[in-house]
């Protein structure tokens, strides 16, 4: 079976995913998971797809056929995961959105050798905090040996220069 990953990007309208769905399913795939959002204005996606390695090009092909729909898809060849034994902690921030944010905390995090598995960002209106918040919820990939004590002490440091509030707990 050949395990794919498949990147969509193309001007928002309805049946987008109904069309990918319909390719996928046609070549025999199976749809394991996604992450998919309308971002200014734009259809963005990401795709885990199982299909028969016969299937493989015959897909590619169907694919391509969304570029008429304004929808470019590329696929990438999936590797299985890894056999390490990482353990996995969510991360929330929140505060007065400014810039920086992001690239201050993912610092923190690549300095100690955590993976950011999966990224939520969102830029919330809130009148009563005098100005727009910003959220960020990350599932991360601790490897084995970090010393967590210190990754939090770090986080909080950056999380007081940058004003959020910031929690990291482990996850069940």
């Amino acid at each position: 079976m050949a395990d794919l990953v498949l990147t969509l990007i193309g001007p928002d309208r309805p049946g987008l995913v109904e069309a990918v769905a319909e390719r996928v399913t046609s070549h025999g795939g199976n749809w394991l998971e996604s992450r998919m959002a309308h971002l200014a204005g734009h259809f963005a996606g990401l795709l885990h797809v199982e299909l028969p390695d016969d299937r493989l090009r015959a897909l590619e092909e169907a694919l391509r056929e969304l570029e008429g729909l304004g929808l470019r898809v590329v696929v990438h060849g999936g590797t299985p995961p890894g056999a390490e034994n990482r353990r996995t902690m969510r991360l929330e921030a929140t505060g007065h959105d400014h810039p920086g944010i992001v690239r201050d905390i993912s610092q923190v995090l690549v300095r100690h050798g955590v993976n950011i598995a999966e990224l939520t960002t969102d830029r919330l209106s809130a009148p009563m905090a005098g100005g727009p918040l910003f959220v960020a919820r990350a599932r991360l990939e601790v490897p084995p040996g970090i010393d967590t004590d210190r990754l939090r002490r770090d986080l909080e440091t950056i999380a007081h220069d940058l004003m959020v509030d910031l929690t990291l707990a482990v996850d069940l």
